[in-house]
């Protein structure tokens, strides 16, 4: 039913435009044609394309952000319960165990939450982006729009709990009498490098995910590892060693939120060496993930 459902409407699409070529004038039917040919197998991703459907980000995000907080309680204030929780437990456990995790005299709340915020948001971002082209394989298969607009997507509703997150940082701060210093200028910089290195992770996952369904289940555990290896409860400087952390910072987010600490209260920046390090493979994750997710998304609507 459906194939023949299928023949009639190609049969119809067919004698209609067979109708319009023959009421074109000589002078249309004289116009170049355009062919359109399969896309070639590897090639980033079409930034103009994107932007003619830029709406629809807007649309899928603000979708998710619904879906998310519909029936709950608390709501919004979960973007601000998680991180506090966090830092009570982390900070419990760092004073049971008598060490230290930051330097200097900046409460060390303060500190953890300067590194926790801006990973929630990371966390959030990638690990929605990671579900986004399997949660939408029914719209996948029946219309087309560029398929690296749901995993964009995904950052509207980790961006509106970053929002809440950080506000409620600010008042932290302000609790304990912190005030930033002139490099507060350089934050809007630095959250734009954290969305593109959420982003580099996100085109990996998301597309490897929509092919291989097990990803799923590796990425919540990878960000819990992540949480642990990179500065997010404690300061580069307090834990790792000098010599090692050109090594380090290999791990591009662990730059990022130690720039934070220095934008927000004032520490230590990375040396230049391993700002340029985290710089080059924020590149190199990104470029490779908008190819290989180019590359994947053919097969996305047969493997859904």
């Amino acid at each position: 039913m459906l194939r023949q459902i299928t023949e009639t409407l190609a049969s119809k699409t067919l004698a209609t435009e067979t109708q319009a070529t023959d009421a074109k004038t000589p002078r249309d039917q004289e116009l170049p044609l355009r062919w359109h040919g399969p896309a070639p197998a590897w090639r980033l991703i079409d930034v103009a394309e994107l932007w003619r459907f830029r709406e629809l980000i807007w649309a899928f995000g603000f979708r998710d952000l619904k879906v998310r907080y519909r029936q709950a309680v608390i709501g919004i204030a979960w973007a601000i319960i998680q991180p506090l929780c966090t830092v009570i437990v982390f900070g419990v456990l760092i004073s049971l165990l008598r060490g230290t995790a930051s330097g200097g005299d900046v409460p060390y709340a303060v500190t953890s939450l300067c590194g926790l915020v801006p990973w929630q948001f990371f966390a959030a971002a990638v690990s929605q982006a990671t579900l986004s082209i399997a949660l939408n394989n029914q719209l996948i298969q029946k219309v087309y729009f560029p398929r690296v607009i749901l995993p964009l997507s995904a950052f509207v509703p980790a961006l509106v709990d970053f929002a809440v997150a950080f506000a409620m940082l600010g008042i932290v701060m302000l609790y304990y009498g912190i005030l930033p210093g002139w490099q507060i200028v350089l934050l809007p910089v630095l959250f734009a490098m954290t969305a593109i290195t959420a982003a580099a992770f996100s085109l990996w996952f998301s597309a490897l995910n929509g092919i291989y369904r097990d990803v799923q289940f590796a990425v919540p555990f990878i960000l819990q590892l992540g949480m642990i290896v990179c500065p997010v409860v404690y300061e580069t400087g307090a834990v790792i060693p000098e010599k090692w952390q050109p090594l380090y910072y290999l791990n591009p987010t662990a730059g990022l939120l130690q720039c934070y600490r220095s934008v927000l209260l004032g520490s230590p920046w990375p040396s230049p060496v391993s700002l340029a390090i985290s710089v080059v493979m924020v590149g190199i994750i990104g470029i490779g993930g908008a190819a290989y997710f180019r590359r994947m998304e053919r097969r996305f609507a047969d493997v859904s």
